[in-house]
């Protein structure tokens, strides 16, 4: 379904209903208004009566009751001559009491059976029909004027008026419905324009939406698409770069091995074999260094961030004791120095590969018997975890390049792919976890600062 189609649908039944309502109102208001003015014509016919039969009602001889014959067989019928003017003649009658004997009456009124009415309104079923009786008692006498009419009548004006409100808020729906309908279309024009455009786009162009033809609401829309196109452009241009120097580092190791296997394959004895294979070996871990390297990159690139509280003594010991046997190995002296366990809101996995670069560089880096320091100290954005080593460190004027991907110092250039430092960027980016490098206080080495959000 189309965004148009459940606009509509959505917006006709409210326009229904509106007119439902409105009509529903308009009845009732139709019907109260007709109430009151019929109502004030019966009491007018009340007054109008008792002023022509004030003399013939106030009169002290007694009489017997007059019957008023109707008029339209007393004038050649002439109300006869439109039947609705009949029927509405036919629909009133009147009575007036003196005391209570009956002195009037109109051809079609109550008979005298049905005895003298309150004053005032009243509603009287009389032959299967709903009369409305207005009783008007006139001061200072025993004279009473009755005048009735039926309900039916107010009933039909009702209907009448309701039937020619009808057909009108009927008409009104479709009409406004196809109104409704183009109004959507036309407004939603801008919207298809836009769908178009971004259908267009192919993997190549990420070329920016414009916005200037774009309604207002439209544009923060735009706005944010346009952000995750340069943001999409971006990431495309760091995979590709990556992907290119990833080829580059990985062609240097698998043509050195090949070269020694060449190499093995001609070697005249056994003395150059053996050092042959050495060589293989070393080379060997080294190609397998940078492509665990390489993945380690990409699973922290794609990995989703789960953050919670965690212990940050606890993993920075659990990282120690898993490079246990090459600490032991070879001869460093190892000290974790914590007051407190804090606890730090960060992802484990990503924060343990974290820790893991860098601990791995210290050992790396540093020389048999050196040290390695690990501390936890209140930082600037909750903790901070201090890694100290005595190794070559990284001069102050290449400490920024020291983050850039593939890139080995001066005094680094027989070790490692390049990566450890820029993983560790990368995982503090998305951790917001500040990263700073400096000198240990015992003045050689280097000190890498990690300030993580305290939970």
């Amino acid at each position: 379904m189309t965004l148009s189609q459940r606009l509509f649908l959505r917006i006709l039944p409210t326009l229904i209903i509106t007119i439902a309502i409105v009509g529903i109102l308009a009845y009732r208001s139709a019907t109260r208004e007709i109430d009151n003015i019929y109502d004030a014509q019966l009491i007018n016919d009340a007054n109008v009566l008792w002023s022509l039969m004030k003399h013939p009602l106030t009169r002290l001889t007694a009489r017997p009751t007059v019957q008023v014959p109707d008029l339209d067989f007393s004038m050649d019928n002439q109300l006869a001559l439109n039947e609705d003017a009949d029927d509405y003649a036919d629909a009133h009658s009147f009575r007036a009491w003196r005391g209570s004997a009956l002195a009037f009456a109109s051809s079609n009124a109550f008979p005298d059976e049905v005895k003298r009415f309150p004053a005032g309104f009243t509603d009287v079923t009389y032959q299967n029909e709903l009369w409305r009786i207005y009783a008007l008692p006139i001061p200072n006498s025993d004279v009473t004027i009755e005048v009735a009419e039926k309900i039916i009548l107010r009933e039909g004006l009702v209907d009448n008026i309701l039937l020619n409100l009808a057909f009108p808020l009927l008409i009104l729906v479709p009409v406004s419905a196809i109104i409704i309908w183009l109004a959507i279309n036309n407004g939603l024009a801008n919207v298809r324009e836009l769908v178009s455009q971004i259908r267009a786009r192919t993997p190549d162009d990420l070329s920016m939406i414009a916005t200037k033809a774009l309604p207002r609401d439209l544009a923060p829309l735009v706005h944010s698409l346009n952000n995750l196109l340069r943001k999409l452009g971006r990431s495309l241009t760091m995979e590709r770069r990556f992907s290119d120097l990833a080829a580059h580092q990985l062609r240097t190791p698998q043509a050195g091995i090949k070269l020694l296997l060449q190499m093995f394959d001609r070697a005249d004895s056994d003395e150059e074999r053996a050092a042959l294979l050495k060589d293989l070996v070393v080379s060997n871990e080294r190609a397998m260094h940078l492509i665990e390297q390489l993945l380690r990159l990409a699973r922290v690139s794609h990995q989703p961030v789960q953050l919670e509280a965690l212990p940050l003594r606890q993993i920075a010991a659990a990282a120690l004791a898993d490079f246990g046997v090459i600490l032991n190995r070879r001869g460093f002296h190892v000290g974790l120095v914590a007051t407190q366990d804090p606890q730090v809101l960060t992802d484990r996995a990503l924060l343990r590969v974290m820790i893991d670069n860098v601990l791995d560089n210290a050992i790396k880096y540093s020389p048999a018997g050196g040290r390695i320091e690990v501390r936890i100290e209140p930082g600037s954005r909750g903790f901070r975890l201090c890694i100290e080593d005595s190794g070559p460190g990284i001069p102050l004027e290449q400490r920024e390049a020291a983050f850039q991907r593939f890139n080995r110092l001066d005094a680094q250039a027989g070790e490692g792919a390049g990566l450890g430092l820029p993983i560790v960027a990368d995982i503090g980016n998305r951790l917001d976890i500040g990263i700073s490098l400096s000198t240990p206080a015992w003045g050689s080495g280097l000190k890498v600062d990690l300030d993580i959000p305290a939970a």
